[in-house]
């Protein structure tokens, strides 16, 4: 069992970085997603549905993001 001690991004020149304010959003539309998710999180929603809708919104914005998104939860 996992639990979970740190939110961390590993970056292409090898660096570790610890986003703020606990989220994190990587790839060509990744500002917009971060954007979204950083206004979902004080609703009621839970992680894979603020993941689900902030590429929904990344994805209108950004013409290099698209709609196809595949999820995977670590077990926990």
């Amino acid at each position: 069992m996992y639990k979970r001690q740190g939110l961390y991004v590993l970056t292409g020149a090898g660096d570790v970085l610890e986003p703020e304010h606990d989220v994190a959003a990587i790839g060509s539309g990744g500002n917009y997603a971060l954007a979204a998710a950083r206004a979902l999180m004080d609703g009621p929603l839970g992680a894979e549905e603020i993941a689900r809708k902030s590429m929904a919104i990344a994805a209108e914005i950004c013409v290099y993001t698209n709609g196809n998104l595949t999820v995977e939860k670590i077990a926990g």
